[in-house]
């Protein structure tokens, strides 16, 4: 067994995935949507909204995301958030999991113009 805690302090985290565990899936959370447009090559990750509204900019379109709300990117969607509430909290999980330096090889910072913003 293992359990993990979210930092209220800290923007978002992770809980676990390669680099602390056997797992093949990273498990993180956000307690706000960060504006960081990027894009997967590998990826794909799945949002699962336990609290709050935030909005997202997946390639074209924003999304209102609420509690109960899935959302899943698949690699080569540019993505980030534009906004969120305060309270809004959210559990990410990246698939396949990846080490750290695997992450920074496959994700790519996208302009705000590649998200028609």
């Amino acid at each position: 067994m293992r359990l993990d805690r979210a930092d209220p302090a800290l923007p978002k985290g992770w809980y676990a995935g390669p680099w602390n565990s056997d797992l093949t899936v990273s498990v993180g959370y956000a307690n706000e949507g960060i504006d960081e447009p990027h894009v997967h090559t590998r990826i794909t990750e799945i949002y699962l909204v336990a609290r709050g509204e935030s909005v997202m900019r997946v390639g074209q379109e924003s999304v209102a995301l609420m509690p109960g709300d899935m959302l899943v990117i698949d690699p080569g969607e540019p993505h980030t958030f534009l906004s969120s509430l305060p309270g809004y909290f959210h559990f990410v999980f990246h698939i396949p999991g990846l080490s750290a330096d695997e992450i920074r090889a496959e994700r790519r910072s996208v302009t705000r113009s590649e998200l028609g913003l």
